[in-house]
């Protein structure tokens, strides 16, 4: 099992969104809803870039803004992480079952280590953050470095995905692909599962979505 973090485990987006007005306003504009949606998925240093366009300010350095929203986030990461509908319970019968588990997520090692406090440093054998990787979603390594680190085959895994740039990454890798958006709605495609929550989720179909993988 290869499960995404943002959105998908932990409803940590609206955090993402109070950090990012915030950086847009001591810049002195405001975030666009187009922009918003674009930054969901990925990685830091595209995020800052998009905002800074969206902003009118391409001129601005990605690692310092970049350095502003990972203090900020970490502060409100510490107060107010909580899990999305239906998370706890299927990775809790993930874990039970004793099914191989990945987390893999585009966020940073030292903003994954927080979250960890609310997910459960044992519910994960391995743990693929976006600082760890050459390429972030919607590229394939991430998930693909997840499945070799489990010695897994990839065609052996589900990915569990909130947005676009997860999804396409998941699918690139060649996982079966169950896909719950959160803050931004997703266009459905070929391959791909969705759900309106994991509420509706359990092992028999997670077990399914192999099955349809490999017919």
């Amino acid at each position: 099992m290869l499960f995404d973090m943002d959105g998908t485990l932990v409803d940590s987006e609206r955090l993402w969104d109070i950090a990012l007005q915030e950086l847009a306003e001591s810049y002195g504009g405001t975030l666009s809803v187009a922009a918003r949606r674009a930054i969901v998925g990925t990685g830091m240093a595209d995020s800052m870039r998009i905002l800074h366009d969206d902003l009118g300010q391409p001129h601005r350095d990605p690692q310092v803004s970049a350095e502003w929203i990972n203090a900020r986030i970490l502060e409100l990461f510490r107060t107010g992480l909580q899990w999305r509908p239906g998370a706890l319970a299927l990775l809790g019968a993930v874990r039970q079952a004793r099914i191989p588990t990945a987390l893999v997520t585009s966020s940073g090692r030292a903003l994954v280590e927080i979250a960890l406090d609310t997910l459960g440093r044992d519910s994960f054998d391995v743990v693929v953050c976006g600082d760890e990787v050459d390429s972030t979603k919607p590229h394939p390594e991430p998930y693909l470095t997840a499945a070799r680190l489990l010695g897994v085959p990839i065609d052996e895994c589900v990915a569990i995905e909130d947005s676009a740039t997860g999804v396409a990454s998941a699918v690139a890798a060649g996982a079966a692909v169950l896909a719950v958006p959160a803050e931004v709605p997703l266009t459905p495609r070929d391959g791909v599962h969705q759900l309106e929550s994991l509420l509706a989720a359990d092992l028999d179909l997670l077990a399914a979505l192999l099955v349809r993988l490999r017919a």
